[in-house]
């Protein structure tokens, strides 16, 4: 199973309804990267994502978007493919 990294913060629920799903798919650990805690990490994530809401979510090498985006790809079937790779 690829790495999944995860840009999030504590009481965020798109966070945890990510998690939850990622967690339903058999995903047994997330790296977890808290920008409530570290500001310089918030950078970091508007500089690779270009977005500043999260979660932003990456399956290995492969940018998936936010909460609403995974769900989209598990509609679609495709995020059972990611996590297989």
């Amino acid at each position: 199973m690829p790495e999944i990294t995860m840009y999030s913060t504590a009481v965020c629920p798109y966070c945890i309804n990510a998690e939850r799903l990622l967690h339903s798919k058999g995903v047994t650990r997330i790296n977890k990267i808290r920008v409530d805690l570290d500001p310089e990490k918030r950078i970091e994530m508007m500089q690779r994502t270009g977005r500043r809401t999260v979660p932003q979510i990456y399956i290995g090498d492969r940018y998936v978007g936010g909460c609403d985006d995974l769900y989209a790809l598990e509609r679609t079937g495709e995020l059972d493919a990611l996590l297989a790779a």
